[in-house]
């Protein structure tokens, strides 16, 4: 799941780079270092969650 997570965010990231999403937050190429702050919080919460 975390491997699946990862590679999603990462692909956002590369588009948003491309060609901004557009969405609230997210309008300008510079703006992509907010998703990757996303990522880590989402990767430590996933983390954290996992049984074992």
């Amino acid at each position: 799941m975390t491997k699946a997570v990862a590679l999603l965010l990462a692909l956002a990231m590369l588009v948003h780079i491309i060609k901004p999403l557009g969405l609230p937050g997210l309008r300008q190429r510079k703006d992509a270092w907010k998703i990757a702050v996303a990522a880590l919080i989402v990767m430590t919460v996933l983390v954290g969650l996992r049984p074992g």
